[in-house]
């Protein structure tokens, strides 16, 4: 199917909500990738990136209830599909794969 290769940012979007459960809505996926990666993410990037994985079929989305936090407003959750989880399996086999063949090396800091 064309269009289901994961990019860089995709995967650790993915994984992000994978690991917040059903926490994962675009402010706690932001705040959770800025705290792992300590890189700045803007949260229309993450929106973008959490569009195009729901039409590659690797994440679903519901709308939680009003909270008054929000002034009422309902918050989008984000839940990994199995198509999803396939795809993350996928890529840590390929990444297990290429470290396991890497040689021993040192790195010499100077």
């Amino acid at each position: 199917m064309k269009g289901t290769n994961l990019g860089e940012f995709e995967e650790l979007v993915l994984l992000t909500i994978a690991a917040l459960l059903e926490e994962a809505y675009s402010v706690s996926i932001c705040d959770e990738i800025q705290k792992v990666s300590g890189r700045e993410v803007k949260l229309s990037v993450v929106h973008a990136v959490l569009n195009r994985l729901e039409k590659k079929g690797f994440v679903n989305s519901h709308l939680g209830e009003p909270t008054s936090e929000r002034g009422g407003r309902r918050k989008r959750f984000f839940t990994v599909t199995h198509a999803g989880k396939v795809a993350l399996t996928k890529i840590k086999e390929q990444r297990d794969q290429l470290w396991s063949v890497i040689p021993e090396f040192k790195l010499n800091f100077i």
